[in-house]
């Protein structure tokens, strides 16, 4: 098992950072739309669909963002001959990011508390879109600031991922939610977030001017994302154990599937995105 793990990691590194490096925007945009097409192929099998109706999730979710790409090329990073990019990408990114920023900071709230179920209907789908069209997009969106520059982002959730672990199997005595998820922990969370913040300033002199010139405002921000990383895995694991699944899919041997490597992703990044077009426009 662990062998396979490994194999299996060594191959999402080099088929992503090969992907994210050397793809061109169209290659890109193409790349990140497959993820978010398996993505909302397992949203299907969360809510209980068959094997058609989950391929044909799939199959909509990629016209959906192929219909995108084809409407403005331009926001998406496609085409940037006489158009400028941060305002086009925010008249298209706030229609997709503002609606993401409400549904993960009130609405999964308030879902993890009262344990609602998955609804098993359009509204289970338009949930689905909620969660997986915004990701793409910001996948999109925020490697126009740089390859490295995502991998930056990203990397917060990564280092939150790896310090809670550390932090929770050494010092965790408190369970965080314990129905959801029991092997989390207040310590293992408040470790990440120690982690993020350290992070995040390191990484200061390299942020745009109105987070590197305000420091109580970076902190608002890496608290923020530190807590939003820890919801979107408890919300994914939720949705799971609903379903009475391990794993969203055995599509990635060893790791589960695509929502089980981007649970926190799905929130963060649209939320990172917002902020960076915030800041841009």
């Amino acid at each position: 098992m662990l062998k396979t793990r490994i194999i299996t990691a060594l191959l999402l590194f080099a088929v992503f950072f090969s992907a994210l490096f050397y793809l061109p925007p169209l290659g890109w945009v193409i790349f990140a739309t497959a993820v978010a097409a398996v993505a909302a192929w397992e949203w299907g099998a969360l809510m209980g669909l068959g094997a058609l109706p989950r391929l044909a999730l799939g199959a909509a979710l990629s016209l959906i963002c192929t219909a995108v790409g084809a409407l403005d090329p331009v926001a998406l990073g496609v085409q940037s001959i006489g158009s400028n990019f941060s305002e086009t990408a925010w008249l298209l990114g706030r229609w997709f990011y503002l609606p993401a920023a409400v549904f993960w900071l009130l609405v999964v709230p308030l879902w993890l508390r009262y344990r609602w179920t998955l609804p098993k209907s359009a509204l289970g789908l338009a949930i689905g879109l909620l969660l997986i069209l915004p990701t793409w997009l910001a996948l999109v969106q925020l490697r126009q600031a740089g390859a490295l520059a995502l991998i930056a982002i990203m990397a917060t959730v990564w280092v939150a991922d790896i310090a809670a672990y550390s932090f929770g199997r050494t010092l965790g005595r408190h369970k965080l939610a314990p129905g959801i998820s029991p092997g989390k922990t207040w310590e293992g969370a408040l470790g990440g977030g120690v982690a993020v913040i350290v992070y995040g300033f390191i990484l200061a002199p390299k942020l745009p001017a109105a987070l590197s010139e305000n420091y109580a405002l970076l902190l608002l921000v890496l608290v923020l994302l530190t807590v939003i990383s820890v919801i979107g895995d408890l919300f994914e694991s939720l949705l799971k154990r609903e379903a009475g699944l391990k794993d969203s899919s055995n599509i990635l041997p060893g790791h589960g599937g695509v929502l089980d490597r981007i649970d926190s992703l799905t929130s963060t990044l649209p939320l990172v995105a917002l902020v960076w077009l915030t800041t841009l426009h």
